[in-house]
């Protein structure tokens, strides 16, 4: 079967478009009408007139598509996809976390589910992280889950950052031992790193920034030759727009395992069957989405 064609007639029979992460294989990237990262593809699903969101990524990101459109059929075509880094903390762990830091404003990273969102004052992405930390009035602010971008933050701020002891399993891994000699193979090369990897490996980047600030980096540069700090299906967009550049990834394993797990067969699957149908409770998601607005109210430094 030609699963590209297929799903492409099935989305529109369906009134369906398909949304993909960054992260996703390349052959899930060809086929979506929109890539990017959670919080963007979210709102683009928000917008949409689009009946059925088909989210190629992992569960939190299809919940919050389904918060920020709740009127829309919301599918996520391997529910096998989930997030590590969101798995180590729940809305229990936080309410618990939370009763020693009661003057605390608490934020929490997108990469997290909708219950913790819920228990949450805004939430953040790792490219506005500094922008939002800064806006807040406490001067002690709870960062959930991921300690790896909270440290970063912390740079940038003289409020105290009490971090949760949350880290993504892929970008953790990096050591600065690997980035040295990746360094030495390829002297010319600039290193760019995303602030979810560890604090050692952050300090030692020419740049640090968001996958979305990556893209825009890597694009206006005059460097050819990049060591890439990050999950490797950013590598799919880096080569297409930019193909008189090299890009080498920090290190050979540098892949979620959770976002290649989308298939296209899940695709024409979940669409075929309009299975795998996600749902957030309306109290939880009423609590989320005010969690996010919050954030995206809050002026963007360009």
């Amino acid at each position: 079967m030609d699963y590209r064609s297929e799903i492409k007639k099935l989305a529109k029979e369906k009134d369906a478009i398909i949304l993909a992460h960054n992260y996703q294989i390349d052959e899930i990237q060809e086929i979506a009408d929109i890539v990017g990262d959670s919080l963007g593809l979210s709102i683009e699903a928000s917008k949409t007139d689009k009946s059925v969101i088909v989210f190629c990524g992992v569960h939190f990101m299809a919940e919050t598509a389904h918060m920020l459109a709740p009127d829309k059929t919301v599918l996520l075509p391997n529910l096998d996809a989930g997030c590590p880094m969101a798995d180590m903390i729940t809305g229990e762990k936080l309410r618990e976390f939370k009763k020693d830091y009661p003057d605390a404003t608490t934020v929490c990273y997108v990469n997290s589910s909708a219950e913790v969102k819920s228990e949450s004052d805004l939430c953040c992405t790792s490219g506005n992280a500094i922008n939002v930390i800064k806006s807040v009035d406490s001067d002690q602010i709870i960062f959930v889950p991921d300690k790896n971008l909270g440290h970063y933050v912390q740079r940038f701020t003289d409020k105290e950052i009490i971090l949760y002891p949350g880290f993504c399993p892929i970008h953790n891994r990096l050591t600065p031992k690997q980035v040295e000699e990746i360094m030495a193979k390829y002297p010319n090369a600039e290193f760019v790193a995303h602030p979810e990897c560890p604090p050692a490996v952050v300090d030692m980047a020419d740049h640090v920034c968001s996958t979305s600030g990556l893209y825009t980096y890597c694009k206006n540069s005059d460097s050819k030759q990049f060591i890439i700090g990050t999950e490797k299906g950013v590598g799919y967009r880096l080569r297409k727009e930019n193909p008189d550049k090299e890009f080498i990834f920090a290190y050979d394993e540098f892949i979620c395992k959770n976002m290649k797990k989308t298939s296209l067969k899940n695709v024409y699957d979940c669409l075929s069957n309009m299975e795998n149908v996600i749902t957030v409770d309306a109290e939880v998601t009423k609590k989320a989405v005010t969690c996010i607005e919050r954030m995206l109210a809050i002026p963007r430094n360009e």
